[in-house]
């Protein structure tokens, strides 16, 4: 038993040397610097759906065409996030169920209002059991990036083209950013 406990002893003390050794060999550490991460990051930026009740005005009970809504995009309102940035992909889709095609415009605000850049479409008519589906993507590479780090706010706009308060239908959306960055 002594002898057999003598051969684990020498061949774990090996296995640890030649594991020790090559792990450290092979290690530049003046190429530390050089180091870069490179993560990339989806988020789901705003759903929502809407009905023929959100084209009621809710305080004059009133019919609206148009449809506006600002919400801030907090994670980019970071200055490590903000310099790390290179590339951004924005994903928007649209189903309407409404007979009517609806006017989309999407702006990306500065924090104090700016408007840095825009996605403008149209969304197709649709119906109950054929909606009309828009599905757009918007691509932000280096030469544009600072507009997407200087965008605070996400703020949309949807206008019915056509329609009174009798309207019936139905429209959601998505959208998506898809975030590359450098560290």
């Amino acid at each position: 038993m002594s002898h057999l406990k003598s051969v684990i002893r020498v061949g774990f003390f090996a296995v640890s040397f030649l594991l020790a050794t090559s792990c450290v060999k092979d290690v530049d550490l003046e190429q530390a610097q050089d180091i870069t991460l490179n993560p990339d990051i989806d988020v789901d930026l705003v759903q929502y759906q809407l009905n023929e009740n959100d084209f009621i005005d809710s305080e004059t009970g009133d019919f609206t065409p148009v449809i506006r809504d600002t919400v801030r995009l907090e994670f980019l309102n970071d200055t490590y996030v903000q310099d790390a940035l290179q590339y951004a992909e924005f994903r928007f889709r649209h189903e309407n169920t409404f007979p009517y095609s609806i006017s989309s415009k999407i702006r990306f605000l500065s924090d104090n209002g700016r408007e840095q850049f825009s996605v403008n479409y149209e969304i197709p008519p649709g119906a109950e059991n054929v909606p009309g589906v828009i599905d757009t993507l918007h691509v932000v590479g280096s030469g544009d990036i600072k507009k997407v780090r200087r965008s605070i706010q996400m703020a949309l706009e949807l206008q019915l083209n056509g329609g009174d308060s009798k309207i019936k239908g139905g429209l959601d959306f998505l959208s998506k950013g898809l975030f590359k960055f450098e560290f």
